[in-house]
C-alpha cells in the first residue's frame, strides 16, 4: 500500500466516522428530551460540520474550505452562547428545563 492509497482510504474512513457522529447528533436532537439535550446535540452537529469541511478540504485540495470551517465555528459559537441565554431566561421566569 503506498502512501497515496492509505491517504485516501484514511480519508474514506473519516469521512464515515464523521457522518455516523452527524447522524447520532440528529437523532439527540430530534428526540430531545431537553433543551440542554438538543443545545449539546446542535453544538456536536456544528462541530462534525466543521469536520467534513476540514475532511473535504484534505481530499479535494481546495483549502477555501478552512475558511468556511472557520465562519462557522465562529457561528456555532455564538449560536450556543444565544441558545444558553434563551435556557437561562427560561428558567428563571419559571419555565422549567424541560420543553
Amino acid at each position: 500500500m503506498t502512501s497515496a492509497e492509505f491517504l485516501d482510504w484514511s480519508i474514506y474512513v473519516t469521512f464515515v466516522m464523521v457522518m455516523l457522529s452527524l447522524a447520532v447528533a440528529f437523532v439527540r436532537l430530534a428526540k430531545g428530551p431537553t433543551l440542554a439535550d438538543r443545545v449539546v446535540a446542535l453544538d456536536m452537529m456544528t462541530i462534525s460540520i466543521i469536520a467534513v469541511c476540514g475532511v473535504a478540504a484534505v481530499a479535494t485540495g481546495v483549502y477555501a474550505l478552512l475558511d468556511v470551517a472557520l465562519v462557522l465555528a465562529l457561528v456555532g459559537f455564538l449560536a450556543t452562547v444565544a441558545l444558553a441565554r434563551f435556557a437561562e431566561r427560561r428558567e428563571a421566569r419559571g419555565g422549567g428545563p424541560e420543553e
